[in-house]
């Protein structure tokens, strides 16, 4: 009788081994994403509440001061606005306005100038402020244009007669590899009513997750230490 429970035996205790495993490295797997959700969350908190910088100082190296307020002169090319579509602001639906904006020295990017409620339908144009023509002083927020919202954006153009899809400011117009949350600038007009939002800088329930799958673990050896027992 023993014999014949022996593979079953073994078996088992193969498989509360293999579940221990997972649940080691899905908790390890939780415990590095909390670890860096954390350190991701304490350099924006620690950038945002730098002083302002000129953009010429810290353009090089942009990774290092992403979320850091800078400041920079130059001029908005209204014919190149795009409208990024599913921003909600309050429960209400709309878009985030991004403008092409050309620096004295000769760079170009994207400045996003803020949230803007939806037309009435899916025809209708928001309606979007007008850029100052002339060179202007904008402050704002440093980005990456890694965190710009990739697949299926579309732009409504500032004529309203229609959707252009898919605009892929990098590689058609050649623009720098970062961009701007726009905050204000030398004129009234540029500070956005509703400004591009902060991401949710919580820790998040990884850590929770994390001693979640420990106890999981914990619960198949003592699981396996039952069964053993009542045999």
């Amino acid at each position: 009788m023993s014999k014949d429970r022996e593979p079953y035996a073994f078996l088992k205790s193969f498989l509360a081994l293999a579940l221990i495993a997972l649940c080691l490295v899905a908790a390890q797997w939780q415990y590095h994403r909390g670890v860096d959700r954390h350190a991701r969350n304490t350099m924006i908190e620690n950038h945002i509440a730098l002083s302002t910088v000129s953009l010429d100082s810290v353009k090089n190296s942009p990774s290092a001061f992403e979320w850091q307020s800078v400041s920079t002169q130059g001029s908005f090319d209204s014919s190149q606005q795009i409208l990024l579509r599913n921003r909600y602001n309050e429960g209400v639906y709309g878009f985030e306005v991004l403008t092409l904006f050309k620096t004295e020295n000769g760079e170009k990017f994207w400045v996003d100038r803020g949230w803007v409620k939806a037309g009435a339908n899916a025809t209708t144009a928001p309606s979007v402020t007008s850029t100052p023509t002339g060179a202007v002083t904008i402050e704002g927020r440093l980005r990456l244009d890694s965190s710009l919202p990739r697949g299926s954006f579309f732009a409504l153009p500032a004529d309203g007669k229609g959707l252009i899809s898919k605009l892929d400011a990098q590689s058609r117009l050649n623009t720098e590899n970062y961009y701007i949350d726009l905050l204000s600038g030398s004129e009234s007009s540029l500070t956005p009513a509703v400004t591009a939002q902060l991401p949710e800088l919580s820790d998040g329930p990884h850590m929770a997750y994390a001693l979640q799958w420990l106890f999981f673990a914990g619960l198949v050896i003592y699981g396996r230490i039952l069964i053993r027992r009542t045999r």
